[in-house]
């Protein structure tokens, strides 16, 4: 074959030095949770690196046989295999930046095709399939109209049944596929959607808002409705008691049924596939856990899982549960109740690496719950990076992750920071960073780093920030807000000048900074000043490194070209570096070119401090 060696005259490997653990986490195949089809639950779909790019992988439990589904150069992880198991869906855009069209593949392999002729490009906003296969409902979000919602029929047009300049999204199809579920933000909060029941010709069935008369901000999510035809019972999640928790509503009866699962922190559940009971995934202080909840005996049984995180959980009609799991310490494993690893791929396995402490600290938002990585056997004070999570809403757990893993590896503590914003500490929580967005987060992330210091964790002449997405916007920001504090700033695909940020961004997104921040730049340009880095730039003192991807509909180039050029004005250290793909990558050996060129950037500017220590 075209660029192998000829069999008889192997490489000489004498002189190729060994991979290091940390490049090895990020290059040992991986897999994700796999999903399957309602009707032939052999046929599955899952997310693998296998090739060195996420792409999407079909395998027939029945035969075994895997095949790759996918194969484009900035890769691909958003699909969905049809109810009756004859087609894959996935979706297609143009160089990540989420801006595409869903594409139809059959199964067992064949030519991709347009899935929903008729429809032009779009954000994806949720999609729902039908059981008979032919029916499907497709969310999209434009900047142009907002989100349209339309039922596709197979040799019919696009029918438009919903369309709001607020986002919304498809929310799930009842089983016998009569009724659809749509959570939407028609009341104007992005961070907390309401529920609308409709027809297929979008006629209303029933509504549930718990944001109604502007007092109270709770949210509600659509989990799905009951898998039994005819049954009109969805799954909601809540946050009536200040936390993410289920119930059952019957949307023809208008009856609401709380389990009463009384587990702190936030629970997140799904239907067994007979409707008979619930799965829980449990998420309290960044561990995961799962139960099994009977709806007919209202008994609340755990189902035993190792410490750490359960990333996703599925239950199978066999009664067996799989679920994806890993710790801090332990790389990720799709496991089974029924015993043993499932979904095991082939090839060299990763390093672990070490397990997380975990700490808490007194901010003036209250106790902020952080998660610590040092080299086995090594004492402080240590270099330190801060590695700030994205989202807000998101938050850190004890989770594999290669890259705190290499920084580990290269000398440094890891400290990760659930601030103000984060999920998985009630709804208070991470409600509270609104209209000084950005500083009530850096409060947080201070005290830690207070913490930090006087514990003999970290030194302070060699202290890090750094994150991505929200945690990159959170360094920009904590560099030119706390210039004494931070050595080194690496900020990737970051918000760093936030009202060119929003002018340019997705739609969904000005609409989540509109809840964020009040209103628009032009509405409240005193909270746009306050919370946009690019205000303090000119106070920034630590040598910066940003990367960001050229094709970014989250946080755009233009607006970190803003940045940047002020940089350069002012003669600031600086390296940027700047990568064809959006919001991050799904190319491996990118991600590797990323974390060496950030270790490498940390290295060299803090040689000084180091030999110093």
């Amino acid at each position: 074959m075209e660029g192998m060696s000829d069999a008889h005259t192997l490489p000489d490997m004498t002189d190729t030095p060994p991979m290091p653990d940390w490049e090895k986490r990020f290059r040992a195949p991986r897999v994700s949770l796999p999903d399957w089809a309602e009707d032939a639950p052999d046929r599955s779909l899952f997310v693998s690196n296998a090739t060195g790019t996420y792409e999407l992988y079909a395998w027939d439990r029945s035969t075994g046989e895997q095949r790759q589904v996918t194969d484009r150069p900035n890769g691909t992880t958003d699909g969905i295999v049809t109810p009756d198991g004859q087609a894959i869906w996935w979706f297609s855009d143009t160089d990540g930046d989420e801006f595409g069209i869903w594409m139809r593949q059959p199964f067992g392999g064949g030519e991709d095709v347009p899935a929903a002729p008729g429809l032009e490009p779009s954000y994806p906003a949720g999609v729902a399939l039908g059981r008979d296969g032919s029916t499907a409902v497709i969310g999209r979000s434009t900047d142009e109209d907002g989100t349209t919602i339309h039922v596709v029929r197979a040799g019919e047009a696009p029918v438009e049944i919903y369309r709001h300049r607020e986002s919304a999204g498809v929310g799930g199809l009842s089983h016998d596929g009569s009724l659809l579920a749509i959570e939407h933000t028609e009341h104007g909060d992005a961070m907390h959607s309401a529920l609308r029941v409709t027809r297929l010709d979008g006629s209303p069935v029933a509504a549930l808002d718990d944001t109604e008369g502007g007092t109270v901000e709770l949210g509600l999510e659509a989990l799905g409705f009951a898998p039994v035809d005819g049954d009109t019972r969805l799954l909601v999640r809540h946050q009536r008691r200040g936390r993410w928790e289920p119930m059952i509503w019957d949307v023809a009866s208008g009856e609401q049924t709380d389990p009463g699962i009384e587990l702190p922190g936030d629970v997140n559940a799904e239907w067994y596939p007979d409707g008979s009971a619930l799965l829980i995934a449990h998420s309290f202080e960044a561990r995961g856990e799962l139960w099994r909840y009977d709806l007919a005996s209202h008994a609340l049984v755990r189902i035993e899982t190792p410490v750490g995180s359960v990333s996703g959980a599925t239950a199978r009609p066999d009664g067996a549960v799989e679920y994806l799991w890993s710790s801090a310490a332990r790389p990720p494993q799709v496991r089974s109740t029924a015993g043993g690893v499932v979904l095991d791929p082939p090839g060299m396995k990763a390093p672990a690496s070490v397990p997380v402490d975990d700490v808490w600290v007194e901010s003036p938002g209250g106790r902020v719950h952080a998660l610590v990585q040092k080299p086995a056997g090594a004492t402080g004070p240590l270099p330190t990076v801060f590695e700030i999570h994205g989202g807000p809403t998101w938050h850190d757990s004890d989770t594999f992750m290669a890259g705190p893993a290499a920084w580990v590896d290269h000398g440094y503590a890891v400290v990760r920071v659930n601030y103000r914003g984060s999920t998985g500490y009630g709804r208070e929580w991470t409600d509270a960073l609104k209209h000084r967005v950005g500083l009530i987060e850096l409060e947080d992330i201070a005290a830690v780093r207070e913490w930090a210091v006087a514990s003999g964790l970290a030194d302070p002449a060699r202290l890090v920030l750094a994150g991505g997405s929200w945690g990159g916007y959170l360094t920009l920001l904590g560099l030119g807000t706390q210039p004494e504090a931070w050595a080194l700033g690496l900020a990737a695909v970051p918000v760093a000048d936030y009202v060119t940020a929003y002018h340019d961004e997705m739609e969904a997104l000005k609409a989540m900074d509109r809840t964020l921040l009040g209103g628009t730049p032009e509405e409240v340009p005193e909270r746009f000043e306050a919370s946009s880095p690019l205000t303090y730039v000119d106070a920034v003192r630590a040598p910066v490194y940003i990367s960001a991807g050229v094709n970014d509909p989250r946080c755009p180039i233009r607006q970190i070209d803003n940045y940047v050029d002020r940089l350069v004005a002012r003669g600031a250290v600086h390296e940027v570096y700047r990568y064809d793909a959006g919001h991050g990558s799904l190319v491996v050996e990118e991600r590797i070119k990323q974390v060496r060129l950030e270790i490498d950037f940390a290295d060299r500017h803090l040689g000084a401090a180091m030999q110093q220590s």
